[in-house]
């Protein structure tokens, strides 16, 4: 059996040409795409629908909502009209999945979202919305969510429960956990070792146990940076670089996570600030170094990537979402469609 595979959208690539890869991804086979909701470059729900329109099978999740930007009423609301939208797939799943996150500095303080109690807004969150899914009358009196007799207003249409399974993008320990506790699963993030997936992988599902939960229906796909060209490996290799420049200069928790040299951190982020220039990124990738950027995506040839998107499943990814940073995504696609790990 084929390895369940997914692609993660960002905004590298025009929107009129994601949404021809993707149902060039729906045709070969793919499972899903999830959609970013990138800095303030694109909104996941307007290309979540976009996505959901153009395709008739293929699952489409939200990679991540920043849970700050909206109240879990109307993140309810919105995501039961794309169910209504997106339908059901051939085995009987909702189409729509919904990924939370707390978002990131320094984005959120510049906007002043505020990312106030993190943990607790996600648990009240993610326990409003799953109540609001089952289409009854709802009240929530937490410290940060409050529903007074709320229900999806559904007068003329199917007011039948809303299967839409909720996951959290969760990095840190206590995060993941909490995953565990209360999610349908995690959305593992990109950019990291698989040493940190295996820790990431016992963390949620020390969270399940503790709530009484199997850790094995718990989820886990994970976003995992794909730059591939049997063409130009080299060229792949500089585009790979150039990201975790990115990553370096705007999200150091992300790569303190993955064991990065502080040193490293700092020389990038003189290089590259927030916002900051592809030019600027490029610039940086001289400071990395290509064994350090073989840990944390799959880079190279299609032989090579593939076998590195092997060694995450092996750490416990469930579904490797392969984000093409390449300007051509079709190798990717092609690259796995039909692939089984440990098979070439």
């Amino acid at each position: 059996m084929a390895q369940r595979m997914g692609l993660y959208f960002q905004d590298k690539h025009d929107i009129g040409y994601e949404l021809e890869m993707a149902k060039y991804a729906e045709a070969k086979g793919f499972s899903e795409i999830w959609q970013a909701d990138t800095r303030l470059a694109r909104d996941c729900v307007v290309m979540m629908t976009a996505l959901l329109a153009a395709t008739s099978r293929i699952r489409i999740g939200s990679g991540v909502l920043p849970l700050y930007t909206r109240n879990p009423a109307v993140i309810a609301a919105t995501w039961s009209t794309m169910w209504e939208l997106g339908g059901l797939t051939p085995e009987g799943q909702s189409r729509v999945m919904l990924g939370l996150g707390a978002w990131w500095e320094p984005i959120a303080s510049r906007v002043s979202a505020g990312r106030r109690r993190p943990l607790t807004a996600m648990r009240e969150n993610v326990e409003a919305i799953k109540a609001l899914f089952t289409m009854e009358e709802v009240s929530y009196e937490g410290e940060i969510v409050r529903l007074d007799r709320v229900r999806l207003d559904i007068a003329y249409g199917d007011p039948s429960p809303r299967a839409i399974p909720v996951y959290v993008g969760a990095t840190g320990p206590k995060m993941l956990d909490l995953t565990g506790e209360i999610a349908d699963g995690v959305v593992l993030n990109y950019v990291v070792s698989t040493d940190y997936i295996r820790g990431a992988v016992a963390q949620v599902s020390a969270g399940a146990v503790r709530a009484g939960r199997d850790p094995g229906a718990i989820d886990r796909p994970e976003l995992l940076v794909c730059s591939l060209s049997d063409d130009d490996p080299d060229e792949a290799m500089l585009a790979g670089k150039s990201l975790v420049a990115y990553y370096l200069g705007t999200e150091p928790h992300l790569m303190e996570a993955s064991g990065a040299d502080p040193d490293l951190i700092e020389r990038v982020k003189q290089v590259v600030g927030w916002p900051a220039t592809e030019a600027d990124y490029r610039k940086a990738a001289s400071l990395i170094g290509g064994g350090f950027v073989r840990e944390l995506m799959a880079v190279g040839t299609s032989a090579q990537c593939r076998d590195k998107v092997a060694e995450y499943i092996d750490a416990g990814v469930t579904c490797p979402l392969l984000y093409p940073i390449m300007d051509d995504m079709k190798p990717v696609i092609d690259a796995f469609a039909g692939w089984t790990a440990g098979v070439q």
